[in-house]
């Protein structure tokens, strides 16, 4: 008898010391994804939980604001059969729909989650929260300038307001967005605008979009309340050239190897066509991507001047939006367009900067060989690929019509060429319209000026 209370006083320690211990585990983890600091008119609330080694038992959140609070979510939550890393991923909106009361200024958003522990004898809990600022009054945005002109495959440019200050603004075309930049940045001309509300956008319509594309001014606050704004605007398609492009195995034999050498996106296996069709296609679009990364890195004022070079002295070898059809021994083998100029004069030509700018990159870029490009400010760049050699370096500020390079017959490359394009928010635009002075008055200056107190 006395060895039977022995065991069950062990027995009742253990089971107390468990059902303790149990109590003590790792509460579930809870993981804010949205809002981060704001919430507007419709914003997402976006919670990740996960509750190891147990299940999911109880799920509260509640919005607080002005000593009220307002259930998002209080019911428990379904979740799957045990495993070691338990997950609920909760998404609801935030508005007047799901918060009645919601109105601008402070609130925290408060979540509380527990799991169960010992066979679902215990639970264990976990609390968090997350100071937010509510913003519900709209930014507003207008259009200022007039007679804006778009060729499919050109560029434009808006001036517009834009209020309150500091919030993100521009000009959407279709899916795209181009970034708006206080007019206070322009210096060309003897132009001085002041006002803060007062922006400059650049944008385009790219050669493959469709002519009728949706066009509008946006402007977008912290908290991602958006307005949009229409404005006068005009597009005009244009007719792009096709061409064939002959592969002979000696051109392959010069360009593949050469390229892959110093290229490391790319690793093709294959025959010397399968390496080139690699370079054409995956290369391409990786270059592509490095390209527009340059457009997060342009300066917000406007670091060019004048007219940008016309390159009228060199030989039009390949015109921007060129369709290229390849062919291997006349048999089909690839497609691609041509987005910029192959200009032509001499071999091993002086190459000038097309403008004054800020050099972003000097360097190999695979498939347009030694490569320089040129930030010229809100978000107008310039590329210039194929060269010989590069006589300039990342973070220099080069003048119009200062020597960049010599042209030469790196990249894919079939004789010795420079090849220049226009960038508008990392996308290439038709160059000759920024070699044209009466469409820099017209499209640039005129409005600058009309804008200017």
């Amino acid at each position: 008898m006395r060895i039977l209370i022995v065991i069950v006083i062990v027995l009742a320690i253990v089971a107390t010391a468990g059902f303790v211990a149990a109590g003590r585990g790792a509460g579930p983890v809870i993981q804010i994804v949205s809002p981060e600091k704001f919430v507007g008119i419709s914003t997402p609330l976006d919670v990740v939980i996960t509750a190891p080694a147990g299940k999911l038992a109880k799920l509260s959140i509640a919005f607080e604001q002005n000593g009220g609070s307002t259930p998002l979510v209080s019911e428990p939550p379904s979740s799957p059969s045990s495993n070691d890393a338990q997950g609920v991923h909760v998404t609801k909106a935030i508005n007047r729909e799901s918060v009645p009361s919601l109105k601008s200024g402070s609130a925290r958003i408060v979540i509380t989650v527990s799991r169960t522990a010992l066979f679902g004898l215990r639970a264990i809990e976990s609390t968090t929260s997350r100071d937010v600022t509510v913003r519900l009054d709209m930014p507003a945005v207008s259009v200022i300038s007039t007679k804006h002109y778009i060729n499919l495959g050109g560029s434009e440019m808006i001036v517009y307001r834009a209020t309150p200050e500091g919030i993100a603004s521009g000009v959407q075309v279709g899916g795209i967005e181009y970034p708006g930049f206080p007019a206070s940045g322009v210096a060309v001309d003897g132009v001085q605008i002041t006002d803060p509300a007062v922006h400059v956008a650049f944008f385009a319509l790219l050669y493959n979009q469709d002519v009728n594309a949706p066009m509008h001014l946006f402007a977008r606050d912290e908290a991602g309340n958006q307005s949009l704004a229409e404005f006068d605007h005009r597009t005009f398609p244009k007719k792009f050239k096709s061409s064939t492009i002959d592969l002979p195995d000696a051109f392959l034999d010069r360009v593949v190897p050469a390229i892959l050498a110093g290229a490391t996106a790319i690793k093709p296996e294959g025959s010397t066509l399968d390496k080139f069709l690699a370079i054409n296609g995956d290369l391409r679009r990786k270059n592509a991507a490095t390209i527009a990364s340059m457009a997060s890195k342009t300066a917000a004022g406007m670091l060019w001047r004048v007219v940008f070079h016309p390159f009228t002295n060199n030989k039009v070898e390949a015109a921007f939006a060129d369709f290229r059809t390849y062919f291997y021994k006349g048999r089909e083998v690839d497609k691609q367009v041509h987005l910029g100029f192959d200009l032509a004069s001499f071999a091993n030509a002086p190459v000038l900067a097309a403008n004054r700018g800020k050099v972003l990159y000097a360097a190999d870029l695979g498939i347009y060989g030694n490569c320089v490009i040129m930030d010229h400010g809100m978000g107008v760049q310039s590329l210039y690929g194929h060269l010989s050699s590069i006589d300039v370096k990342p973070g220099d500020m080069v003048e119009k019509e200062q020597v960049l390079g010599r042209s030469g017959i790196t990249g894919l490359a079939g004789g010795d060429h420079l090849h220049f394009t226009m960038l508008v928010g990392g996308h290439m635009v038709n160059p000759v319209e920024w070699w044209d002075p009466h469409w820099i008055q017209d499209r640039v200056l005129r409005k600058l000026h009309e804008a200017a107190p």
